[in-house]
């Protein structure tokens, strides 16, 4: 106190109540006025206005509240650390204790044509325990709950998750849209003067579920704007993908890249998705619904999109394949008791002299470019070779088809008949029932 009291009558002495003071001679606390010069009772003492809580800032002062040791930490004390609260959590500048509406700072400076005054606000008594409240519960790590649709392939990984449409570009809106993420991975780089620089590396896939479907792979720093800058450049390399029936692919396909080999085989109508996960993906959101997909070789992520993407820009349409051979493309199918229908004709058709001996007439084979799927071999189970089997079947002979013939006699008569039935009434099966006899007598009765 002294020093600071010094420091007024040293700046202040042309003021005429110092001036009073000195000539007067009085006393003032701890310093002794004199008429003309100043003098100490007690020594001065040290103040400084810096101190160690506001010289560093919040970061640091945790930091050597909670810090634990790498040593610390292999041992497992940074399990029973306090957590870091942040104290600036629901501070708003220009609102406090004492609530006052300040221009320019917690309220326009002009609202309409009308300058703003300055003025008090009602005092708000919840401000402390919801600030507090605030706080408290940043303490707690809750993990977030995802939705089963919206935790993509497995777990809480990035792969298989949607992140909607993307951003608009001028007027055009994506409008039906929808994006997901195919591959989230962190890659790095050797360089001459960073050293070892990690960049994230995103795969998005893009499309509107009717066809139009784009790919892109982005990298930056964060692993946001490596999926933002992926789904926006998606987003500028859309392709047109031909389905039949709106449902599945026009025929069977067989695509490579690289040393990853995808076979496809198209399927009916109910069928569903069986292939990969990525591959199931992209079908998504292309519009395919029935489809049936093998992979061989190589299972790099960026090379079965790819191989897939190149197998769906190249496959035929109904009319292309017929115009191709000069023949009429005929269609059989199991649900239409494999009746032939006609689905592509061409302007010329050749004629069984014209076809070389040597030329693929088989249709699949032709599709997949003159290769042969391999499919492995069927055997039997081990205990069709047991003698118990053969004797199983021989006393089962007389049951076999037998659910497959009554189920054709309801389709085609509506009742059990026989080929006797027309001629002989009696000779008219029916099913044996327990209470049958009771029935019988009942209805003499």
């Amino acid at each position: 106190m002294a020093h600071r009291l010094l420091k007024i009558c040293v700046t202040s002495l042309q003021t005429p109540f110092i001036s009073r003071v000195l000539n007067s001679g009085t006393s003032c606390g701890t310093l002794q006025c004199k008429p003309g010069y100043l003098q100490f009772l007690n020594p001065p003492v040290h103040f400084r206005n810096a101190t160690f809580f506001n010289r560093y800032p919040a970061d640091r002062l945790w930091k050597s509240a909670t810090n634990v040791s790498n040593a610390g930490k292999k041992r497992g004390r940074a399990k029973s650390r306090r957590m870091i609260k942040n104290l600036n959590r629901g501070q708003v500048i220009g609102v406090g204790k004492v609530n006052i509406v300040w221009p320019g700072l917690n309220a326009p400076a002009v609202r309409g044509r009308e300058l703003v005054q300055q003025q008090q606000l009602p005092e708000n008594p919840e401000r402390e325990k919801q600030i507090f409240k605030l706080r408290d519960s940043m303490q707690r790590k809750r993990k977030v709950k995802l939705h089963p649709l919206e935790r993509g392939w497995s777990g809480r990984k990035p792969g298989g998750r949607r992140m909607g449409p993307p951003d608009p570009i001028g007027d055009e809106k994506f409008e039906g849209f929808d994006s997901v993420i195919l591959e989230y991975k962190l890659v790095t780089v050797m360089t001459g003067n960073m050293g070892r620089k990690r960049r994230v590396s995103c795969m998005v896939l893009t499309g509107n579920k009717n066809g139009l479907a784009g790919v892109s792979v982005a990298k930056a720093p964060e692993g946001k704007a490596a999926l933002r800058i992926a789904k926006n450049r998606a987003a500028m390399k859309l392709m047109f993908i031909n389905r039949c029936n709106e449902h599945t692919v026009y025929h069977d396909f067989f695509c490579q890249f690289g040393k990853t080999k995808i076979y496809v085989t198209k399927k009916s109508e109910g069928y569903g998705l069986r292939c990969h996960r990525a591959i199931k993906s992209c079908c998504e959101l292309i519009g395919i619904k029935d489809l049936h997909a093998k992979v061989e070789g190589s299972h790099n992520l960026q090379h079965i999109i790819k191989a897939f993407f190149i197998g769906l820009l190249q496959q035929k349409t109904h009319e292309q394949l017929a115009e191709e051979k000069k023949l009429h493309l005929v269609e059989f199918r199991d649900e239409n008791d494999i009746f032939p229908t006609v689905v592509a004709s061409p302007t010329q058709v050749r004629k069984s002299e014209e076809i070389q001996p040597d030329e693929i007439m088989d249709f699949t084979q032709y599709v997949l470019g003159g290769k042969v799927i391999l499919r492995k071999k069927k055997h039997p189970p081990f205990f069709h070779s047991y003698l118990s089997w053969t004797i199983r079947k021989r006393k089962t002979a007389w049951l076999r088809n037998k659910d497959e013939v009554r189920t054709r006699l309801y389709a085609e008569h509506g009742e059990l008949r026989s080929f006797y039935t027309d001629k002989y009434p009696e000779a008219k099966p029916s099913l044996w029932n327990k209470n049958l006899k009771a029935k019988e007598e009942a209805e003499f009765e």
